[in-house]
């Protein structure tokens, strides 16, 4: 997908015409990442605001004891570090290619820049933050509230709504995707996590094919987390 493509289907850039973004597209750069390798580290001085343009990026929190935990996972067409470049901290967690990536990174200096020559950009980024810090603030609720059973049946629609292949059995969740990934999103043991993706599995429900996972039943998890699917 050509750059001005990409940019036009994400929500900060909703207030320029047409020939405004191709010239916004012009300032982005084009990296490309191998499968583990780091987008940039938590601490890192947040100069690149970045897109997904092909492949997936976890989000990564670490803690002094080694353990790490998976905050998100970015999809083709969706922005990270935003927040960190918008507030003009470090980078409060680490970016990581699950495969191999391409981002697409616009620097800091540049973004200020738009934002002040074009204010309704100014609203719709606030808006965009807004709503991801609504969205950061459902996951600390959950993880501090819910049953595990819930926490991961929620992760896996999550998943499926950003990165899911339909298929005649069901929807797979396009990208590499372990027990102990799971177990990081939903802040618990793998142990516990293998126990529920099993029972998930048992019940037919999921299915764990050529490492990836199929959801067979989306109705059922949707049932699980409290919610209906809609039509």
């Amino acid at each position: 997908m050509a750059r001005y493509e990409l940019l036009r289907k994400i929500p900060i850039f909703n207030s320029f015409l047409d020939a405004e973004l191709r010239k916004v597209a012009d300032h982005f750069q084009e990296e490309r990442f191998d499968r583990h390798e780091y987008i940039f580290m938590e601490g890192d001085p947040s100069e690149w605001l970045c897109i997904v343009a092909e492949g997936e990026v976890r989000i990564v929190k670490h803690s002094p004891n080694g353990k790490d935990m998976t905050l998100e996972i970015i999809a083709p067409g969706e922005v990270f570090g935003a927040v960190a470049v918008f507030d003009q901290i470090p980078y409060p967690a680490s970016a990581q290619a699950l495969q191999k990536t391409t981002v697409l990174k616009l620097p800091r200096r540049v973004f200020f820049d738009l934002l002040d020559r074009h204010p309704a950009m100014a609203v719709d980024t606030i808006t965009f933050l807004g709503k991801r810090l609504r969205a950061a603030h459902a996951m600390m609720r959950a993880l501090a509230a819910d049953r595990v059973e819930r926490r991961i049946a929620a992760i896996l629609l999550k998943l499926a709504e950003k990165a899911g292949v339909p298929e005649r059995e069901g929807v797979r969740i396009g990208l590499p995707l372990t027990r102990q990934d799971v177990a990081e999103m939903v802040g618990t043991t793998v142990e516990t996590a293998i126990r529920v993706m099993s029972k998930f599995t048992k019940a037919g429900w999921i299915a764990s094919e050529e490492g990836s996972i199929l959801i067979r039943n989306r109705a059922k998890l949707a049932e699980i987390c409290g919610e209906s699917l809609s039509a």
